[in-house]
């Protein structure tokens, strides 16, 4: 039997990659040169509130849909709280709609339930290599946006904008729950910028390579765990290295 290999943060690596990877694949397929492919559609019918993927709490009694609107299923896009099995909405989760999300099928939002059915992760793209990452304390009917972690701010004192910072090309974290009130968080950004300076400052969470024709890649990869305060709060641990991929 071959030896398990364990990562920085004590876990086995294969027990903390595959949900990001998982994510990067879903974003890099999806993000087709052609723009007729470019997006993954649905058209919802006019009570239709289709369940994401992962969706399902695991108490049984809760769910996370999807519904919109138009030939393309954007139109006033929301993702609801479910009542289960009667398949009822309680609420619309916030930082979700028609302004921030690229896809509009089920299966391009990603839900993650924490075991006790009272936090629920839920990812998607909001550009074609860009996936937002909400999480949401759930206390019956209701569901509260949580203050996200975001390792690359911990690391570097700064967060960044999609909208205006267009130096940043790709952004995917992914979380995976160790325990009702704990999980583990990976963080992996590209971005293209003339220097280095970057790649300095975040020491061995960061990697440059050149490109072709002038500038720099600088990828942020990195790894923490993190912990739901009884306040709300998200207290996240030191960031360690994830693993950086071979670009071209």
């Amino acid at each position: 039997m071959s030896p398990r290999v364990e990562h920085a943060s004590g876990l086995p690596r294969h027990s903390i990659m595959p949900r990001r990877r998982a994510i990067l694949a879903l974003a890099l397929t999806l993000a087709v040169s052609s723009p007729a492919f470019a997006t993954a559609e649905h058209r919802y019918g006019k009570n239709e509130y289709a369940i994401i993927q992962g969706g399902r709490a695991p108490n049984g009694k809760l769910s996370v849909a999807a519904h919109g609107g138009g030939e393309s299923g954007s139109e006033g896009f929301r993702i609801y709280l479910m009542a289960e099995p009667g398949h009822r909405r309680l609420t619309t989760l916030d930082n979700v709609n028609d302004d921030n999300i690229l896809d509009s099928a089920p299966d391009a939002f990603h839900a993650a339930w924490s075991q006790d059915s009272r936090t629920v992760a839920v990812s998607f793209r909001s550009e074609r290599h860009i996936v937002t990452l909400n999480i949401y304390a759930v206390d019956g009917t209701q569901a509260k946006l949580l203050d996200g972690p975001d390792l690359f701010r911990d690391v570097t004192g700064r967060s960044v904008d999609i909208k205006t910072d267009g130096d940043m090309r790709t952004s995917v974290p992914a979380l995976t729950w160790q325990a009702p009130r704990r999980f583990h968080l990976t963080e992996y950004r590209v971005f293209v910028l003339d220097d280095t300076a970057l790649a300095d400052k975040l020491g061995p969470l960061g990697k440059a390579s050149k490109r072709d024709g002038g500038g720099n890649t600088i990828q942020f990869s990195a790894e923490a765990d993190g912990e739901l305060l009884p306040d709300g709060r998200i207290r996240m641990g030191k960031p360690v290295p994830g693993r950086f991929e071979e670009l071209e």
